[in-house]
């Protein structure tokens, strides 16, 4: 196994200088102490996605009885659902004033740390199934501890990216961050279709014929 390769697949496939308009979005009405617990709760559940994934996704998926193409149809309509509401310019999971009501705020931060940003956004199907793939190709037990150095990489990685939002959502202003809002949720909505496209196609192979 190329050890360089899983690195760089990961850093393209997760992509968190991409997520950033996202998590900008997710986060409206947080305060920075809030943003800053979300960022590192999305980090730490980055790693442990791809840790998981490479030592034992395959079982874990088989134990459920699911198949990676289920994966991505479920994974494809929660991105689905995240980008009508990024359409409207709505909070994903809460609206603003309801972040000041007490005790639920560090327990909405935490939910949207995990979903939608880091599943599916972060680390979706593709992510899981390519750490699968690279785990599966591994002959000595460092190799898995070198991946599992990688998922840890990319959690520091997803991290710094995200504490950098604040500068980037200042920059842009209010207005400039609802256009944006806007306009990553027409690309989510395209995003999420050809997961659940893709996803479809696998679990049944007779559309493949029907879209050609």
């Amino acid at each position: 196994m190329d050890l360089y390769k899983p690195l760089i697949a990961l850093l393209a496939i997760v992509n968190p200088i991409g997520v950033i308009p996202f998590f900008i979005h997710f986060t409206q009405g947080f305060t920075r102490k809030q943003r800053q617990n979300t960022a590192r709760v999305a980090a730490i559940s980055a790693f442990v996605v791809i840790a998981v994934s490479a030592l034992a996704g395959l079982k874990i998926i088989e134990a459920f009885g699911i198949s990676l193409a289920s994966f991505q149809v479920g994974g494809g309509l929660l991105l689905l659902m995240s980008a009508i509401q990024m359409l409207n310019a709505q909070p994903a999971e809460a609206r603003p004033e309801d972040l000041n009501e007490g005790g639920d705020k560090a327990d909405t931060g935490a939910s949207i740390a995990i979903v939608p940003l880091t599943i599916p956004l972060l680390t979706g199907p593709a992510t899981i199934s390519t750490m699968i793939i690279y785990a599966d190709k591994t002959r000595h037990w460092w190799e898995l501890g070198v991946l599992v150095i990688y998922g840890l990489i990319i959690g520091l990685v997803v991290w710094i990216a995200f504490s950098l939002s604040d500068r980037m959502a200042g920059a842009i202003g209010k207005t400039g961050t609802n256009v944006m809002t806007r306009l990553m949720g027409l690309l989510l909505a395209a995003l999420a279709v050809e997961v659940m496209s893709d996803g479809l196609v696998k679990l049944f192979p007779v559309l493949a014929g029907a879209v050609k």
